[in-house]
């Protein structure tokens, strides 16, 4: 019994720390995403590179001659988005993980798991690069980048949102127990629904037309998004991790906060590029 109690509070303290960093951190984000420009570019790629070091750590190659081609690709990134060239930003990541990967394989301690370490570090850099390219692609687009990402960061944030009240307020079967043992069904069905409700809602109020084809391009994201939680929750258990470090009380690590997230951007992003191409990829998202 005194351990039952222990666990409720203990899942209360969290609760309460996970609200609080959520109240600081999210004005900060959305205030960053209205101005957009360097100063938005700026805090994706400080995501990144958070996003980077915790991977590596992970993984067991945060080494420098691994980190270095990863950090410098997504410096390289940064300054090609902040300067207009998306596809430059996108082939610095590409160049980024290649070099990273032979790196990790080279430097390999054992000599025998060589092809693992280079997996795990070009896993890394494009992990972290869809972190900053999802997002800030989107947002450099100058008529609607900013609804595109309010439409995705809603979209994400309501889905994780409405999972854990359905998951809580239901129960119910388990989702996946072998990954997570704490998602269910009924969470999962009630995270797409709050998931297209947020997205729609800001489609609605952008006054964006065919308002039926972007609560469905919601549904994916929000779809997507749970599946990013729980490959992320699949690479921890892997390493015999809880979190990815402790760098947000509550949270944990920038992975275990923006998992999903970073898959929504990365799918939101190319079904904006394949639409309507590199420079107007929020237009391909959003105008159907």
């Amino acid at each position: 019994m005194t351990a039952e109690v222990n666990r409720d509070a203990a899942r209360r303290r969290n609760l309460m720390l996970r609200v609080a960093s959520a109240a600081v951190l999210a004005p900060v984000v959305l205030v960053a995403g209205y101005f957009g420009g360097w100063s938005f570019f700026a805090l994706c790629a400080l995501a990144a590179l958070g996003i980077f070091w915790e991977w590596s750590r992970l993984a067991g190659i945060a080494d420098r001659v691994v980190l270095a081609p990863g950090i410098a690709a997504l410096g390289a990134a940064f300054a090609f988005t902040g300067f207009g060239y998306a596809t430059g930003a996108m082939g610095a990541v590409a160049a980024g993980a290649v070099l990273a990967g032979i790196a990790a394989s080279l430097t390999s301690p054992t000599g025998r798991n060589w092809p693992v370490r280079g997996i795990w570090a070009v896993g890394g850099v494009i992990y972290a690069g869809a972190a900053f390219l999802g997002p800030a692609l989107l947002r450099r687009d100058a008529e609607f980048g900013f609804a595109a990402f309010l439409f995705l960061a809603l979209t994400v944030w309501a889905t994780d949102t409405s999972a854990f009240a359905a998951g809580r307020a239901i129960g119910g079967p388990l989702l996946w127990p072998k990954v997570s043992p704490n998602k269910t069904w009924s969470g999962a069905f009630g995270g797409l629904a709050g998931g297209v409700a947020a997205g729609t809602l800001v489609a609605y109020a952008d006054g964006l037309s065919r308002l039926a084809v972007v609560g469905v391009i919601a549904l994916v994201l929000s779809a997507l998004a749970q599946a990013g939680d729980l490959l992320e929750s699949a690479i921890k258990r892997h390493f015999g991790a809880k979190d990815t470090s402790q760098l947000i009380p509550g949270h944990g690590g920038l992975m275990d906060r923006l998992d999903g997230f970073l898959v929504a951007a990365a799918a939101a992003l190319l079904i904006g590029i394949v639409r309507q191409g590199t420079a107007a990829a929020a237009h391909g998202l959003l105008v159907w």
